[in-house]
């Protein structure tokens, strides 16, 4: 400080006590030091900023998204309240109960083919409506139709609007027709907006609204077939309590019913819950920035307290206390940390903002953008304490440090560790960090082990970067004097090794990491289909038509297989008699509680599976009713051979035990099921049909299309399904997913450069003490360029190692445990993605040395 050092700070002066004045006084100093600007300080500011940043517009948009469903729940529930039925229309009694309640609709979903008048045919997603559709909200179709124009029955044809899809499809235009089972449909329009859509779903064909009179027409509503009825309620008093008050009543009145009842508190409960697990997804991204930048924030301390050196050993030979000096200091580091999350808490309030105005009409959900207080706060706490965490280390260095030792610290550092006071301030910052991280989860395991990650990814990178020094220590020395320099510099004090190897190892693990799991993906989806996969799915085969429908199929495929099963649809509703909304289930097998399933009977052991616990039944055992569950699942929901379920069919529970347990290979892509009953179960009841047809020469358009189109003319009740269309959408979702996940890591990979260059930033006075003492000695710019690059490439070379390991670790774990796709080890593209980050960590800190090595000697030795 020199010439702008302030009044020294011993108290005896003022003749007051010095606890009095004394936090007035360091905030007066810092803040009169931080006249002379944050030079030095950029890195800090972006590391600090971009992690709080990647928090707060996360929390902002989870938040506007969950505000958004809430005041628009009535409106995407279609009601108050909504009540769904598979395979069945609600009984007088249940649709009684409903009207005395209050108002009601009625909506049903079904698949379907749609065939147009050239043959073309295309499944698609139909819905069809009453006559007071839309209760809430608006239709909005392209040309703009009212509902009743839209829908209405001319000269026995139905009107509908249909998704622009299915006109691509079937290379239609509004007011063309297709027909569907046996009714015919205009397509008066193409639909833009729905206002249920979210709470309707989404499915594998494009949507056709129609009306409800078009479904009944078309005679897909056959015993067995698969459609769905949804039933909802509008209140008088809609008032939360009221709604709670009715479902409560609805369970008791009709404990059988099966039905699926959802309120306007939580309309769409399975995307409030997938936005909440992918906000703490992107949390993580963000608090690994903070992390990530927490390094950054160390070395900028570091660096700042190097450059203090004169001023701290002068505040000390005037009286001022150690603790004064560390307070004084850390004051002006939480200064400049408050205004880098200013910076990132602005950036992260007015993302929501950002995201409606440039995305709102294109959302598929309401986004009501707002400031939350709570969620900023947040961000904040997570900015202070990681500034604090990685700050105090550095600073506390300086309290025992004697005056003579900061003169001489540039030649020989000082290795003290910080007094028990700092290690303890360090201790409660980090487990502020993980409380935080864990009460905020949506999943605290996953929080905890993130943790558990984080830390052993910061303790094997010191290991390596000590490691690394320990053992140029120990190796002879070089003849050659680029080599010989090259060796000191990466163990001798103040050496960069451990700030590189830290900051350089998380950069290459990230890339590597993406790198592998873009790999995992392709691969996974070049190799989706099987060798035997079947080639098309047939859907609701009449069971009086099954075996017309295989006489089809064996002409229209002579040399193909056919596999044919019954299929239902059932809901579990309880465990053990413990009723499924009280399991506390696995995350990874909530969804099979989650809504109806798809369920068979079958005498024999199906294609694909195994017993692996438990007997199959013999034919005499299958007269009574019994089920076998898929093994994996049965262990995630702790359920073992003997155990009993109780799943609601057509509206009436049934309890069976669990006869056998069996591993299903789902990749196989042929027929199986989560349960498989015995055949006295179901044997009568009502049911459709499900069958796959494989061709032998494989994968084939034409064939596809040509089978495609003559079972929709000659069944037009059996919906067709393409294996390769529905794999299309599957890896559609996971390159999306995989764009995400590339996305939201990006983050933590742009905080890893900053840190990168922040580390070499640091040691830019080390290396200009040395690179002037060395030319003044007679060493030529090759030769200390020379020297540096043999130093930066072995830090490279051992980071490299150690990103590779770690990526591929982690890439497997995202891979195989997080999306569920199978993990493949592309050594090429990990290689060349550490390459990468090796070139940029050399080409960094060459591109700093060059301009160090252009400096004169004469100016900065009259310094020295």
């Amino acid at each position: 400080m020199h010439g702008s050092l302030p009044s020294p700070v011993a108290p005896a002066a003022s003749g007051a006590p010095a606890s009095r004045f004394r936090l007035p006084l360091i905030l007066r100093l810092a803040l009169r030091e931080l006249r002379g600007g944050l030079r030095g300080f950029a890195v800090f500011l972006a590391c600090i900023a971009l992690g709080v940043a990647a928090i707060a517009g996360v929390a902002s948009i989870s938040r506007s998204l969950t505000d958004g469903l809430a005041r628009e729940g009535r409106r995407i529930l279609g009601g108050d309240l909504s009540f769904g039925l598979i395979h069945r229309e609600a009984s007088p009694a249940e649709r009684a109960f409903l009207a005395a309640n209050g108002r009601v609709s009625t909506v049903a979903f079904t698949r379907a083919m749609a065939t147009a008048a050239d043959g073309g045919a295309a499944l698609v997603e139909l819905k069809a409506v009453g006559p007071d559709y839309p209760t809430l909200g608006a239709l909005v179709t392209e040309p703009a139709l009212a509902p009743a124009d839209l829908f209405a029955e001319r000269d026995g044809t139905f009107g509908a609007a249909a998704d622009p899809a299915l006109f691509a499809r079937l290379g239609l235009k509004p007011g063309d027709r297709v027909t569907v089972g046996d009714a015919r449909i205009a397509l008066r329009a193409s639909l833009a907006a729905e206002p249920d859509k979210l709470a309707s779903g989404i499915g594998f064909g494009p949507r056709l609204l129609t009306s409800e009179g078009a479904l009944r027409a078309s005679g897909l509503l056959q015993p067995g077939s698969l459609n769905r009825w949804v039933y909802r309620l509008a209140l008088p008093d809609a008032a939360d309590a009221r709604v709670e008050a009715v479902m409560e009543e609805a369970r008791r009145t009709f404990p059988e019913a099966g039905w699926e009842m959802r309120s306007r508190l939580a309309a769409d409960p399975r995307f409030a819950t997938s936005v909440a697990r992918f906000t703490q997804f992107l949390t993580l991204v963000g608090l690994t920035a903070l992390m990530v930048g927490g390094v950054g924030v160390a070395n900028a301390v570091r660096a700042f307290v190097e450059r203090k050196r004169p001023s701290i050993a002068t505040l000390k030979s005037l009286g001022a206390p150690g603790g004064q000096v560390v307070a004084l200091y850390l004051t002006q580091v939480m200064l400049i940390a408050a205004l880098g999350i200013a910076i990132g808490l602005a950036v992260g309030a007015v993302l929501p903002f950002l995201v409606d105005a440039a995305f709102g009409a294109a959302l598929p959900v309401p986004l009501d953008p707002t400031i939350a207080p709570g969620e900023l706060a947040l961000a904040a706490l997570y900015g202070a304490l990681t500034a604090l965490a990685f700050a105090i280390g550095p600073l506390g260095r300086a309290h025992d440090v004697a005056v003579s030792g900061l003169f001489r610290d540039t030649v020989d550092p000082d290795r003290r560790r910080p007094r028990p006071v700092y290690l303890a301030v360090l201790a409660l910052a980090l487990a502020g960090l993980v409380a935080l991280a864990v009460a905020s989860a949506f999943d605290r395991r996953v929080a905890l082990v993130f943790i558990v990650a984080a830390g052993l990814a910061f303790g094997l990178l010191r290991a390596v970067a000590f490691g690394l020094m320990a053992l140029a220590r120990r190796l002879p020395r070089p003849r050659r004097a680029a080599p010989r320099l090259a060796l000191a510099n990466l163990h001798r004090p103040g050496a960069l090794t451990p700030s590189i190897v830290l900051s350089l190892g998380l950069g290459v693990t990230l890339l590597v990491t993406l790198s592998l799991i873009d790999s995992s993906i392709t691969r996974t989806l070049e190799r989706s289909l099987p060798a035997r996969a079947p080639n098309l799915f047939f859907l609701d085969i009449p069971s009086r038509d099954a075996d017309a429908f295989d006489r089809f199929l064996g002409a229209a495929a002579p040399r193909g297989k056919i596999e044919r099963v019954p299929m239902m649809r059932g809901r579990i509703t309880a465990l053990n008699g413990v009723p499924a909304s009280q399991v506390k289930a696995a995350e990874e097998a909530a969804w099979v509680l989650d809504g109806d399933r798809g369920i068979t009977y079958a005498e024999d052991l199906p294609d694909g599976s195994r017993v692996t616990d438990g007997a199959w039944w013999t034919p005499e055992q299958g007269r009574t009713p019994q089920v076998s569950f898929d093994a994996e699942l049965a262990r995630l929901l702790g359920l073992k051979v003997g155990d009993t379920v109780t799943v609601n069919v057509l509206g009436r529970n049934l309890t069976v035990p669990i006869a056998n347990l069996r591993h299903v290979e789902w990749r196989s892509l042929g027929i199986n099921f989560v349960m498989v009953f015995s055949p006295g179960t179901f044997r009568g009841a009502p049911h459709a049909d499900l069958a796959t047809l494989t061709l032998p020469e494989g994968p084939d358009a034409a064939t596809e299309a040509r089978i495609l189109r003559e079972a929709a003319r000659t069944f037009p009740s059996v919906s067709s399904v393409r294996v390769r269309d529905a794999l299309d959408a599957v890896s559609d979702l996971v390159r999306k997913l995989a764009l995400a996940i590339r996305g939201a890591s990006s983050v933590a990979l742009v905080a890893s450069l900053f840190v990168l260059a922040g580390a070499l930033a640091a040691g830019h006075r080390a290396r200009l003490y040395d690179a002037v003492v060395l030319k003044t000695l007679g060493a030529t710019r090759r030769r200390l360029l020379g020297a540096y690059l043999l130093e930066y490439g072995a830090l490279g070379l051992a980071t490299a190692v150690f990103g590779l390991m770690a990526g591929s670790l982690l890439a497997w774990v995202i891979a195989a445990r997080v999306m569920k796709i199978g993990f493949v080890f592309d050594a090429g593209s990990a290689i060349l993605a550490a390459l990468l980050a090796v070139a940029v960590a050399i080409g960094l800190g060459l591109a700093g040395t060059w301009r160090i090595l252009g400096q004169k000697p004469a100016p900065y030795l009259r310094n020295l």
